[in-house]
């Protein structure tokens, strides 16, 4: 993962990708493009905004996790030789 470049998707998410963005622009901006212009805006896309998002992403999920590993000792711990009470000493 280390010193990769860009965010790669599937080929399927990228057909999809690619028909979303022609129809945000015919729909929103009243604009028709092409496969190629729509590929192309999804390539920069990706190469421009896509770690922002990456990134977002990945501190999203470790402050999930530190905040259920810091909960570790309140839902998982369970008292050591339950049988006997506090202040009481087993038999040696």
């Amino acid at each position: 993962m280390r010193g990769k470049t860009g965010i790669t998707i599937s080929e399927d998410a990228r057909k999809r990708a690619t028909a979303s963005l022609r129809r945000f622009f015919a729909e929103s901006m009243d604009e028709e493009i092409g496969d190629l212009k729509a590929r192309l805006l999804l390539d920069y896309v990706l190469r421009e905004i896509g770690p922002t998002i990456h990134n977002q992403a990945i501190a999203d999920a470790r402050a999930f996790f530190e905040e259920r590993a810091a909960d570790l000792d309140a839902t998982c711990y369970r008292d050591e030789f339950p049988s006997w009470t506090k202040g009481e000493r087993p038999e040696r």
